[in-house]
């Protein structure tokens, strides 16, 4: 499974963006898609996933009424709509697969399969 993401850029506090990610074959009903993110000199944290047969959705607290995670079962695509941007949001942006993802193991990078890129958000301040 291949994994590319888009949509990142240079965005002032307050302002908002859409990250997309598009897989390369159709994912399977027990995958899940996430989102992490990584400062400078910090660990990979988890943002927000999905999963893709019944579209449960799952964020981490700092992100919760902010951002959005969604799919697009036609297109093969997750997007992270991510709203009322703040300074600390500033990271480099990955989408990840994961092919078997109980619970308890979805906000944890090293239960992902598959990884994107990356693309780089800035929030100015």
């Amino acid at each position: 499974v291949q994994l590319q993401a888009s949509g990142g850029g240079l965005v002032q506090a307050g302002g908002s963006l859409r990250l997309s990610c598009a897989a390369s074959e159709p994912t399977l009903s027990s995958r899940v898609l996430g989102w992490f993110r990584q400062a400078p000199g910090k660990e990979r944290e988890f943002v927000a996933a999905v999963r893709w047969s019944a579209g449960s959705t799952y964020y981490a607290d700092s992100v919760k009424g902010r951002f959005t995670i969604s799919r697009d079962n036609t297109k093969n695509t997750v997007y992270l709509q991510m709203n009322s941007l703040k300074p600390e949001d500033t990271a480099v942006y990955y989408c990840a697969a994961c092919l078997r993802c109980i619970l308890s193991m979805i906000r944890l990078p090293s239960s992902y399969d598959y990884w994107g890129q990356g693309t780089q958000v800035t929030v100015s301040s």
